[in-house]
């Protein structure tokens, strides 16, 4: 279940840090009661931008699937290894 804080409670920030680290999802704080900011650790930022790299890498693959913009396996490391003398 997501966290909700208000803003008010940003003022302890070593609490707020620890509840980031703690946390797995998103912590959300509101203000006036409304959804005003999304907060996490650096690390769930890192991992979450990764995964949306790869989802995003993902669809233009199937695009190109899609589009039968495909290559051999075979004939494509033959050239490789012809162009690298490997």
């Amino acid at each position: 279940m997501p966290q909700i804080i208000p803003i008010r409670d940003m003022k302890n920030t070593s609490k707020i840090s620890q509840m980031c680290h703690a946390s797995d999802e998103p912590i959300f704080v509101t203000k006036n009661g409304y959804g005003d900011m999304v907060i996490m650790s650096m690390k769930m930022y890192e991992e979450k931008m990764f995964m949306l790299d790869v989802y995003s890498k993902l669809l233009v693959a199937e695009e190109q699937l899609k589009e039968g913009k495909v290559l051999d396996g075979d004939a494509s490391l033959k050239s490789i290894r012809e162009k690298y003398n490997v």
